[in-house]
């Protein structure tokens, strides 16, 4: 029981934690101030939790760590855009 709780409040914090930061994202396109290697770890993170939910049968973490592994897969592309534009790399705008 006690376990459930925590594991729940734990879903709850890691969604409430990487939404704001995706909904920025989205919406502004403004990536400076992300690091491309925390985004990219905590993603990897995230997808590893969504393995180990499945391999255990517990769909609260793959739930969770779904949204989170989305979430900061749209910004690490986002990312990735941003600094191609700002190189001047392939994808640039006119």
């Amino acid at each position: 029981m006690l376990a459930n709780i925590v594991g729940y409040a734990a879903a709850i914090c890691m969604i409430f934690g990487y939404m704001p930061q995706a909904i920025y994202t989205i919406r502004t396109r403004d990536t400076d101030g992300i690091a491309m290697t925390t985004f990219l770890l905590l993603g990897f993170g995230s997808l590893f939790f969504v393995i180990q939910g499945i391999l255990i049968s517990n769909i609260p973490l793959v739930l969770t760590n779904a949204i989170t592994t989305v979430s900061s897969a749209i910004v690490f592309v986002i990312k990735v855009q941003n600094d191609r534009r700002k190189k001047g790399g392939p994808g640039k705008g006119s």
